[in-house]
Parts: C-alpha cells; structure tokens; sequence
C-alpha cells in the first residue's frame, strides 16, 4: 500500500476560498502573506519572484526558470531564494476546484536568525544551488502553514503568533531535504549570499548598463567564477537575467500608460527600439503594439 503524501487539508482550501473569494492576488492581514486564486488555467505569465514560499493547497502550476520547469501541487511546495525572472503558468483549475495558492515572502534576516538559534550549520558541500527548488510536503509544515492561516479569522492574535508561526515555517522549510539550498543564500560571505546581494542590485537598477567586471568585484568573485555561480542560481546568463527584467518592466510600462514602444524601451535601457522591439516580439510572441492590444481586448 502507498502512503498518501502529506497536503494541504479541506480546512485550508476553505479558508483559502473565504479569504480569496474572486480570481487574482488577495494581501492579507499578515503583511508577509497572499493568497492568489484562479478560476482557469492561464497562459503563460512573466514575472518576478521575490524569495518566498508558495504552497498549492488545490490545483497546479508550472514556473519556468530559464530552461528549465518546475511543477507544483498539494504534495510538494515551492521555494525562490533569491529574485529570479519566472514564467509561470497555472495547469489545473477550474470554477468548481480553483488553483489555490499560498504565498509567504521571506525575509534573509529572518532566515539568518532562524538558523543561528537552530545552530544550523553551511550545507557541506561547496559552491551554489539553484535559486528555485521543488520540495515534498510534510506533516510539520502542512500543520504549521494551517495554523497561520487559521490566524485571519483571530486579527487580534496576528501581531503575536504570526511571526512565531513563521519562524516554524522557516525552521520547518530549513529542515528539510532541501532546507541546505535556502541556508546557503541567508550565511553571509556564502557565494550564494554574494550572488543574492548581486541580484538584489540588478533588480534595482536593471535599466543601467550591464558591467559584468564591476559585478564580479561586487561579488568578490573572478569574472569566470562570477559567470559560473551566477548561472548555477539562476539558470541563466547574467545579460539574459537582466534583459528578461528589461522586458517585464517595458510590457507593464506599456500596459499601464499611454506610452508607446520607442518611450518604453528608453525608459528601461534599451538604446535602439528596434532591438528592444525584436526580443520583445522574442520573449511575448509578437511586437508590443499588438501584444498590448491583445492583452488589453483580454481585460
């Protein structure tokens, strides 16, 4: 006989439904924590996940990093590092049995102090991991993800018990099979941290020319070894890291305003708006005149 793998309970997806009661993304009253709902399967959508743990409570995704796919569902969790270029796409839902989805952002000091008062040690082996990895639900965390949620109905507990409830979550996510991939990216002077804090400038500043020498010093790493590690987190170059920001920023840009494409990809560094037209028309499947309306008739 086999052992049914441990998901997220029928409590769960009820509260869930109670507090996302429409399709989209519902903050909470636990600043850290959102619940995104969807009532049908979607086209593939772009964006950028920040570190945090998404949790499937019904329904499925697939988030693509790079070349590379990663499948969630009730019987396994997802957890993002560092902030990393996804494209994501919800593959089971339906209005009967919507895609429900638990997002908790984490915080590297939070990490930090989880692990020195659990006296973690370095993952042993050397070098980096990916910054998304797919991990098996347990008992442990599937118990203590229900008792945060179960705390929006008590908002008067919330400032109390959420952050102890998260540090369990934490300890919980740290502890397991691939709790060692999380810890490398929190422990300072890790090549994990330093690729981290890299990423962190990137996202700040992606419209600024790219200079792989002034990174791979802010990395105190050589420019190979720069290369190396920075793939081995992302699954990507650093050039294409920095132009899949570029483009998500032009087609919210674009979506947004009355800007038009030449406006747009100035404003996110591209310098010929022909080239920024063509890997538009690259990354979206059409150029960002006809992508845009597309998007919009879909509204």
């Amino acid at each position: 006989m086999v052992d049914k793998l441990p998901g997220p309970s029928a409590e769960l997806v009820e509260a869930m439904k109670r507090y996302a009661a429409a399709d989209g993304t519902h903050e909470t009253t636990i600043p850290s924590l959102r619940i995104i709902r969807s009532s049908q399967v979607s086209e593939p959508v772009h964006s950028v996940y920040e570190p945090s743990l998404c949790i499937v409570a019904q329904g499925a995704k697939i988030a693509m990093l790079g070349e590379e796919s990663y499948r969630y569902d009730p019987s396994s969790y997802l957890t993002a590092s560092v902030h990393l270029p996804i494209v994501g796409q919800v593959i089971e839902a339906s209005p009967e049995a919507p895609y429900l989805c638990l997002q908790l952002q984490l915080d590297r000091r939070g990490l930090l102090d989880v692990i020195q008062t659990a006296g973690l040690s370095a993952p042993a082996e050397p070098g980096a991991r990916r910054g998304l990895v797919i991990s098996r639900m347990n008992d442990g965390l599937n118990d203590a993800v229900i008792r945060l949620v179960r705390l929006l109905d008590a908002p008067q507990d919330i400032p109390v018990l959420a952050p102890m409830i998260i540090r369990e979550i934490i300890y919980r996510i740290l502890q397991s099979d691939q709790g060692g991939s999380m810890r490398q990216f929190a422990l300072i002077g890790s090549h994990a941290q330093r690729i981290a804090s890299v990423l962190e400038q990137l996202n700040r500043n992606f419209a600024k020319r790219l200079c792989i020498d002034d990174l791979a010093a802010e990395a105190a790493m050589s420019k190979s070894s720069f290369y190396e590690v920075f793939n081995e987190v992302t699954g990507m170059s650093p050039l294409r890291y920095q132009k899949q920001l570029r483009l998500q920023e032009a087609r919210r840009l674009l979506l947004s305003s009355s800007m038009d494409a030449s406006d747009a990809a100035f404003e996110v560094g591209y310098e010929s708006p022909s080239q920024f037209s063509r890997e538009y028309a690259r990354m979206y499947g059409q150029p960002p005149i006809r992508d845009i309306r597309r998007l919009r008739d879909s509204l």
